[in-house]
């Protein structure tokens, strides 16, 4: 008796079956790409404009964020925790004693506000290369935290409503009185570490 041979099963389409699988997937499944903080850039300078024509900023001005490879915040010569951070931030560019170890103060006829003394204040953070992504979102995350608590606290007092909810005109005005100027210097390599 001569043995029957079994069918077997076509394995073209099993290929096709698995992309389209994968591909059903990839298109139900979410991703969380929203990680990261929202910039915006400065305009580039003209062509014609000179290098190095910007003028020197007052030490007084600066308010100086060291991130070393053990995530430890060095801020303004002290040991900090990331915790305490944001309420040394929100004195440093309020500066509201007039204070002549913090940021100097000039005044400037805003709308909304009249005549009002607006800080000089820069924060500068830098980093080691060896920070931990996490540390250096925190860290971020409260500079930025201090900079729309005074708006939210400056918009209350002034319009009676948070920052948020006010119209471009008032957001703009706001934002003159307590610009977001963090300079954050490329990380580098120093102290030891990893």
């Amino acid at each position: 008796m001569a043995r029957r041979k079994l069918p077997e099963i076509p394995n073209a389409s099993l290929a096709d079956i698995a992309f389209m699988v994968l591909i059903f997937f990839l298109m139900v499944s979410t991703m969380d790409t929203d990680m990261g903080l929202e910039r915006r850039l400065p305009p580039m300078p003209p062509p014609d404009q000179e290098k190095d024509d910007t003028p020197p900023i007052k030490e007084r001005n600066v308010f100086v964020v060291l991130v070393n490879a053990q995530n430890q915040l060095l801020v303004e010569g002290e040991w900090l925790q990331v915790e305490d951070l944001r309420e040394k931030a929100k004195e440093f560019m309020s500066n509201p004693n007039d204070d002549p170890n913090l940021p100097e103060m000039t005044e400037k006829d805003v709308p909304f506000f009249g005549p009002t003394k607006i800080t000089k204040g820069v924060i500068s953070l830098q980093n080691h290369v060896g920070t931990q992504y996490g540390t250096y979102i925190a860290v971020q995350s409260e500079l930025v935290g201090a900079i729309n608590d005074l708006r939210n606290e400056l918009s209350q007092k002034q319009f009676g409503k948070p920052y948020n909810k006010l119209n471009s005109d008032q957001q703009d005005a706001v934002q003159e009185i307590y610009p977001s100027r963090i300079s954050e210097a490329e990380p580098k390599k120093i102290g030891g570490g990893k």
